[in-house]
């Protein structure tokens, strides 16, 4: 298991990278096409747009394998070791009942449109709304994975934080 999660973050990662320089070339792209050639590309904002919304749900769940999401640590760095804890297992699960609920939403979601496409480009909805199911499921399993590791650990993360 633990060998296929490492699979698929790094195909994860080196995907975040390839739409990273995707959103950075089709606006690029569409600069050139019009300045030299006076051409628009049609369809570019659409695509930028795209590019944005599978990069930002792509990488999310890498974000939480590294610990980047928001947890108030602030916060939880002035609650006792035991109640932090318990309040980081809390944090874990209703981080996955979350994005558990919201991969279901978008898959009733896209099932209820499968003959819908966007506007510009024509794009089955079903392809436009994959990246927030694929996203919001990998963001379960990580979440998953980082309540197994603080269970384990039966102590809190270490917050280090200095208020200024």
């Amino acid at each position: 298991m633990t060998t296929l999660l490492a699979a698929v973050r790094t195909g994860l990662r080196w995907l975040s990278f390839a739409l990273l320089a995707l959103l950075v070339a089709t606006p690029l792209a569409q600069i050139v096409m019009r300045s030299v050639f006076n051409v628009p590309m049609s369809g570019a904002e659409e695509l930028t747009r795209y590019f944005l919304i599978c990069a930002v749900f792509v990488a999310a769940p890498l974000v939480t394998r590294d610990g980047g999401q928001i947890a108030m640590e602030e916060m939880q760095a002035v609650v006792p070791a035991r109640p932090r804890w318990w309040l980081q297992m809390l944090i874990e699960v209703c981080g996955i009942a979350f994005f558990t609920l919201m991969a279901v939403a978008a898959v009733v979601t896209t099932a209820n449109n499968l003959r819908n496409q966007t506007a510009t480009l024509e794009m089955p909805f079903w392809l436009f709304m994959a990246p927030l199911v694929v996203g919001m499921a990998l963001l379960a399993v990580e979440t998953a994975a980082r309540l197994a590791h603080t269970w384990r650990r039966g102590r809190p993360e270490d917050k280090n934080t200095v208020l200024t």
